[in-house]
C-alpha cells in the first residue's frame, strides 16, 4: 500500500498539481527526477511465423518461436476492439497515458479491502509491458524482470507510455495491443488467437467470440476455454455485461450473446519441420540450420538466433517437389521405417550447387521409428557422424592421380592380397609398407588399368594408385571437392586407408563431388536457400554457391567415363539407368555395415547409403524393406534406391549426354 500511495503521490504531484500551479519543493523534485526517466521505446519487431517454401512456391512448413501473425487495423472486428477496450480501459480515448481517476479509484478500492484487488494500468501502460515482455524473448529471467512489480518499474513504465501517447494515435496504439499481447494456448496476438480458439480470422469474429479473446487477456491460463471452460464462460459474460453498461452493444445483444453457449472450434498448434507432407522435415532442419550457423543472417550467433526467434520469414528453396516425390517414395519403398536398419539420401544439380531433395526412411520426429537427426549431413548441421564412404571414394583418389599426371592406362599387377605400400601424409608423417589390403573375392587379380579397377572396385590398384599419387595430393583434391574434414567434425584422417573410404563422410557431401565431374570438373558449394524476405518485406542476402574449378575438364570427363563404365558392366550395373546417359560408383563396407551407391546424369547427381544407425550391425542377414538381405552390396542395395529416385525425379526431363574421352581398349585386364 505504501508503494501504491507513494505512486500516486507521484501521479498526483507530476500530472495533476503543475495543472493548478500548486507544486510544492517535494512536487517539483518528483516531477524533474521523472521527467529526466529515458521515454524512447524502442518496440522489437514482434516474433511471428516464418514460412518455408519449395522451388515452385509451395509451402513446406511453418515455423515459430512465437505464433503470431501481425495484421492492421482494417484486419480486426471492431467488436474485438471494442471488447477490449471495455474490459481492459473503457476510458482510454479520453485520458492520456494515465488515468488519474482510475488510480484515484483503485487507491479507495484497495485501501478498502486491504489489499490489491484492482489495478489502474492504462492500455498504454499495458502495451509497454509486453513490450518489455517481447524483448526479454525465452529468457524466463528477463521476462520476470519485465513483469517484476515495483515501483521502479512502474514509474519507467508509465514515462514510457506517456512517449507512446505522443507519438502514436489511440487507434495505432491498440491495433499494437491487441498484435503483440498473449492470448494463451501458444497464440501471440488477436490473429493467432482467432484461427486457434475458432479457426477464424480476426476480421470474422463475432460478439461471443471477441468477448472471450478479450477476457482471455488477464489471465490466458485461468481463463483457458479448453481448461475451463464454465470459468472461462463467466469471464466472457462479465466482458459483456461491461459492453452493454459503456454502451457498445445493447442489453439485448448482451443477454442474447450470454445466453449462447461457447462455441470453440480449436485449431491445434501444428508447426515446425514435423508437419512437412513429403519427407522434407530433414530439409527443413537443415534450412534452420543455415539460418543459425550462416553468417549471411547475421555477424554472430546471437544475432542470428534473434533474427529465427523474431520470425516473420519467408523463405523460398532450392527443394524440386516432384524429385523430393521421387526420393521420399524410393527410400521409404525400399526400407521401411521399421526396418533395424535406415537409408537417406541427398539429390543436388550439377554446375548450382542446388540441393533439389533430401530425406530418408524414417520420418521426421520424436516418436517411435523417427529420428530428428539428418543422416543426409553433418553433425554441426543438425546430422549425424556420417559414414564410412567405402569405395565411392576411389573416384576422388583417381581424380588426384589424373591431375598429379598420371594416365588412365596405367597398369599395376594388383594381386588379391598385397601390403599396403609405403606413403606420407601432408605433414612428412610416414606409413611404411606394412598391413594387408585385399579385394574382395579371391578371383578378383589383375594386372588391371584404370578404367576395370574403377569398374570392378578392385582396393589392391587403387592402394598403389593412391601411393603414386601421394596421401597429400589425395587429401588435397578431396578438399578441394568441399571434403575438408569428417561428419563429426574431427579433421580428415589422411591415412593409407584414405582410398578405402575410412572417412565418415555424408550424402549431401558425396552427392556433391560427383556433380563435380558431371559439371566438368568445377565444384559448386551446396545451397539451399534461394531467397529470404523479412516481415516488413526487406530482402535478405542469402548464401549463394562457389563455384571454382577443381580439375581440368579432360580430368573431370575421364572419371565420368570410368563410372559410365561402372553402371554398364561393373559393380553398379544393377543400379543403372536405361533411358540416359549415367554413372555412377558402389561402395561397400568392412563386414557390410554400410553399402553405398553415388551416381549421376548431366542434370542430376545423388548419392544413397543403408546403414544401421543404431548399433552399426551387420546388414547381411537383416529384414530390409521386406527382404531378408543374403550379401549386401551397394550396387544391389543402395543401387536401386539411387535408381528408382533418379527415374521419378528425371521423369519428362530431357536428356542431356555426357562428354566422353577416349580409354584404353581392351579386355578387362586392361581396362575395357
Amino acid at each position: 500500500m505504501m508503494g501504491t500511495s507513494v505512486l500516486a503521490g507521484v501521479l498526483a504531484a507530476g500530472l495533476a498539481l503543475p495543472a493548478v500551479g500548486a507544486i510544492g519543493v517535494s512536487a517539483k523534485s518528483a516531477t524533474e527526477d521523472f521527467n529526466d526517466l529515458p521515454d524512447d521505446l524502442k518496440a522489437p519487431p514482434l516474433a511471428q511465423a516464418t514460412s518455408i517454401y519449395d522451388a515452385d512456391g509451395g509451402l513446406i512448413a511453418t515455423v515459430y518461436d512465437r505464433d503470431r501473425t501481425v495484421v492492421p487495423e482494417d484486419q480486426i472486428a471492431p467488436v474485438m476492439r471494442t471488447a477490449l477496450v471495455d474490459i481492459e480501459d473503457h476510458r482510454f480515448y479520453q485520458h492520456g497515458a494515465i488515468d488519474v481517476k482510475g488510480v484515484l479509484r483503485a487507491l479507495n478500492t484497495n485501501a478498502a479491502s486491504g489489499g490489491v484487488v484492482q489495478g489502474a494500468s492504462t492500455l498504454t501502460q499495458q502495451y509497454v509491458k509486453n513490450v518489455f515482455v517481447e524483448e526479454a524473448g525465452n529468457d524466463q529471467r528477463a521476462v520476470l524482470q519485465a513483469q517484476r512489480q515495483t515501483l521502479g518499474r512502474k514509474v519507467q513504465e508509465l514515462r514510457y507510455a506517456i512517449k507512446v501517447e505522443q507519438t502514436l494515435s489511440k487507434d495505432q496504439i491498440l491495433t499494437n495491443y491487441l498484435n503483440i499481447t498473449y492470448f494463451g494456448e501458444q497464440a501471440y496476438g488477436v490473429e493467432a488467437a482467432a484461427e486457434r480458439y475458432f479457426s477464424v480470422h480476426a476480421k470474422d469474429l463475432s460478439l461471443p467470440q471477441a468477448a472471450l479473446l478479450a477476457g482471455l487477456v488477464q489471465s490466458p491460463s485461468s481463463y483457458d476455454p479448453t481448461v475451463h471452460p464454465a470459468v472461462a464462460k463467466q469471464r466472457r459474460d462479465t466482458v459483456l455485461r461491461k459492453m452493454a453498461q459503456y454502451g457498445s452493444i445493447t442489453s439485448a445483444q448482451a443477454q442474447q450473446a450470454i445466453r449462447t453457449p461457447i462455441q470453440l472450434r480449436v485449431s491445434t498448434p501444428r508447426q515446425g519441420c514435423i508437419t512437412a507432407q513429403q519427407g522434407e522435415g530433414f530439409f527443413c532442419d537443415y534450412v534452420r540450420h543455415i539460418v543459425l550457423s550462416d553468417p549471411s543472417f547475421g555477424r554472430t550467433a546471437a544475432q542470428r538466433q534473434a533474427l529465427w526467434q523474431r520470425g516473420g520469414l519467408q523463405i523460398h528453396t532450392t527443394l524440386d517437389p516432384r524429385a523430393q516425390q521421387a526420393l521420399q517414395r524410393s527410400v521409404t519403398s525400399h526400407v521401411y521405417t521399421t526396418d533395424q536398419a535406415a537409408t537417406a539420401m541427398t539429390l543436388v544439380r550439377p554446375g548450382s550447387g542446388a540441393i533439389v531433395a533430401m530425406g530418408q526412411s524414417r520420418d521426421y520426429g520424436v516418436g517411435p521409428n523417427q529420428t530428428e537427426i539428418n543422416l543426409n549431413v553433418g553433425a554441426a548441421m543438425g546430422g549425424g557422424l556420417g559414414f564410412p564412404t567405402g569405395s565411392t571414394f576411389k573416384p576422388i583418389v583417381a581424380a588426384a592421380a589424373l591431375e598429379d599426371g598420371l594416365q588412365p592406362s596405367q597398369r599395376y599387377p594388383s594381386p588379391y592380397s598385397m601390403p599396403w605400400p609405403d606413403m606420407a601424409d601432408c605433414a612428412g608423417h610416414d606409413y611404411p609398407q606394412g598391413g594387408e589390403v585385399h579385394n574382395d573375392s579371391t578371383s578378383l587379380v589383375g594386372p588391371f588399368a584404370m578404367p576395370a579397377a574403377m569398374a570392378q572396385s578392385v582396393n589392391t590398384y587403387f592402394a598403389q594408385l593412391e601411393a603414386d599419387t601421394g596421401l597429400c595430393n589425395v587429401a588435397d583434391m578431396a578438399n578441394k571437392l568441399g571434403i575438408t574434414d569428417q561428419a563429426n567434425g574431427a579433421a580428415l584422417q589422411v591415412v593409407p586407408s584414405l582410398t578405402l573410404g575410412s572417412n565418415d563422410l555424408t550424402p549431401l557431401e558425396m552427392a556433391n563431388v560427383y556433380a563435380t565431374f558431371a559439371n566438368h570438373g568445377v565444384y559448386c558449394s551446396p545451397v539451399a536457400i534461394t531467397s529470404v524476405t523479412t516481415a516488413d518485406h526487406r530482402n535478405l542476402a542469402v548464401p549463394r554457391s562457389n563455384c571454382t574449378r577443381v580439375m581440368s575438364a579432360q580430368t573431370a570427363d575421364t572419371i565420368t567415363t570410368m563410372l559410365k563404365g561402372v553402371v554398364q558392366d561393373g559393380t553398379g550395373k544393377p543400379a543403372g539407368l536405361t533411358d540416359r546417359d549415367n554413372a555412377g560408383k558402389t561402395g561397400t563396407t568392412d563386414a557390410s555395415k554400410q553399402v553405398w551407391f553415388v551416381g549421376y546424369t548431366p542434370e542430376l547427381s545423388g548419392a544413397t547409403v543403408v546403414s544401421d544407425t543404431s548399433n552399426t550391425q551387420d546388414l547381411d542377414g537383416q529384414s530390409i524393406g521386406g527382404d531378408i538381405v543374403g550379401q549386401a552390396f551397394g550396387g544391389t542395395l543402395a543401387g536401386p534406391i539411387w535408381q528408382d529416385a533418379m527415374e521419378g525425379a528425371l521423369a519428362g526431363t530431357p536428356a542431356g549426354r555426357f562428354s566422353l574421352v577416349r580409354l584404353p581398349n581392351g579386355s578387362g585386364t586392361d581396362g575395357g
